[in-house]
């Protein structure tokens, strides 16, 4: 008798489902069948990292990727695609980098494998040479303020193991790479050099923006490679005759004309009403951007192809953002929020996707309580597909500029981030890096969210 009965007691214990969210789940399911089946995502990351490349905002290739991100939205089905002009900076790393140890040793010393940061000036023809300060932390550097003058600053910040989501290890550590230079000039260093931002097992380094304090002078920043910074931190602390001579060619020319590339799904309902989906078109130089971000752009393409191709057209119109120079400016997302300020737009939301083509673990968001609280309602619906984080706060860089402009609430895709910084910015982001199903799966969870999110919000 117990045996007959337990089926009954267990459909009586479980959660009652409503037709509206069986609607949902089904709906959910037809689109991801239609991303998983049908996608372009990855054919068009092929065509932009292959064809295109490097796309540095200023470049020539910064131009031949707006090119191509026109055609893909038109060959995705948007109503309509335009680019919106923005000015973008301009700055050239030149011939390759050198860095060596110099020692009154005579063992044989092997280069250093180094990247000039992104925006840093150049260190001349005669290069630099000078003994190696090396630091821990700015806490350090301010305790050793005495014995900078003269002297190459080290910053031997270690990206932080101990967090599981690596992108908190990287807020971490960014203020080194990106406020290092200043801080150590403003003692008299000649040159910086900062441990890259990674926890990888390579020796490449990575690159990245830095910024300048207009109060001091500006010198040249570079990034080494992980393996080579360890050997540098022994050469230093056991070689006292130790220097280190290193040259860049970079520059900052004047700056140049850039696009946003926008594709519009016009709303069925409230067309005057708009949801921004997106991702940032340019990328660093000495990488093809297929992670960071060519995943985010063919995603959000994706997004508007699979809701039009099944007739899930949002009732406000879909924007598809491909954002100029997010990487060293964010001028593209300031003209865009710019501009949907003046004209007294209305966003119901914008999403992002700038975290890699890596498996979808599900959004970071900033928005009001209550919205989020029914976003996260939202999460048993999401959860076959891998996707379950919801609760952290959090968007991206570029929506953040509309966040910030007119308060729109902004998210950003949120993607298992273990393999991440091995490749960020750095000679291993490539097209051959990203999981065709990885990517796809990400750009399904972007486009449900937006189905929902205009259902609901």
């Amino acid at each position: 008798m117990r045996n007959f009965l337990l089926p009954i007691v267990l459909a009586c214990s479980l959660p009652t489902v409503t037709i509206a969210q069986q609607q949902d789940s089904l709906a959910l399911r037809h689109l991801a069948d239609e991303v998983l089946t049908h996608s372009t995502a990855y054919e068009n990351l092929r065509t932009l990292t292959k064809q295109v490349g490097a796309r540095l905002a200023g470049s020539p290739q910064m131009v031949k990727a707006e090119q191509w991100g026109f055609k893909a939205l038109k060959a995705a089905g948007a109503d309509t695609v335009y680019l919106q002009e923005c000015l973008v900076p301009h700055w050239v790393r030149g011939a390759k980098e050198e860095a060596r140890i110099i020692s009154n040793r005579r063992d044989f010393i092997p280069p250093l494998n180094i990247l000039a940061l992104g925006n840093s000036v150049g260190s001349g023809s005669a290069g630099v040479t000078a003994p190696v300060l090396e630091v821990a932390s700015f806490d350090d550097l301010e305790a050793k303020k005495d014995q900078v003058k003269g002297k190459i600053v080290f910053y031997n910040y270690h990206f932080n193991p101990t967090y599981v989501k690596t992108f908190h290890s990287y807020r971490d550590a960014f203020i080194y790479r990106a406020f290092g230079a200043s801080r150590a000039a403003k003692y008299g260093a000649l040159a910086v050099i900062v441990r890259s931002m990674s926890h990888g097992a390579n020796n490449n380094p990575h690159t990245g923006a830095m910024a300048y304090d207009s109060a001091y002078p500006k010198i040249p920043a570079v990034a080494i490679g992980l393996q080579d910074a360890d050997r540098l931190s022994d050469r230093v602390k056991n070689d006292p005759s130790a220097k280190v001579f290193l040259r860049t060619n970079c520059r900052m020319l004047q700056d140049t004309i850039g696009h946003n590339v926008i594709g519009e799904l016009r709303g069925t309902k409230n067309p005057g009403q708009f949801i921004t989906v997106g991702g940032h078109l340019d990328s660093w130089d000495v990488c093809e951007g297929a992670q960071d971000d060519g995943a985010g752009c063919v995603q959000s393409i994706e997004v508007l192809r699979a809701l039009k191709a099944i007739g899930m057209r949002p009732t406000r119109t879909l924007r598809v953002v491909l954002f100029a120079n997010e990487e060293n400016g964010t001028r593209g997302a300031k003209k865009y929020a710019e501009v949907a300020k003046t004209r007294g737009e209305k966003h119901l939301l914008a999403l992002e996707s700038d975290g890699g083509g890596f498996t979808p673990r599900g959004f970071t968001s900033t928005m009001d309580p209550a919205l989020k609280a029914k976003m996260i309602s939202w999460k048993p619906l999401f959860e076959p597909y891998g996707m379950h984080d919801m609760g952290e706060e959090g968007g991206g860089t570029d929506v953040g500029q509309l966040h910030a402009a007119i308060g729109t609430p902004m998210l950003e895709l949120y993607t298992d981030s273990q393999r991440y910084f091995d490749i960020h910015h750095a000679a291993g982001d490539v097209f051959e890096a990203v999981n065709k199903r990885e990517l796809e799966l990400g750009a399904f969870g972007m486009a449900g969210l937006i189905y929902m999110a205009d259902l609901y919000f």
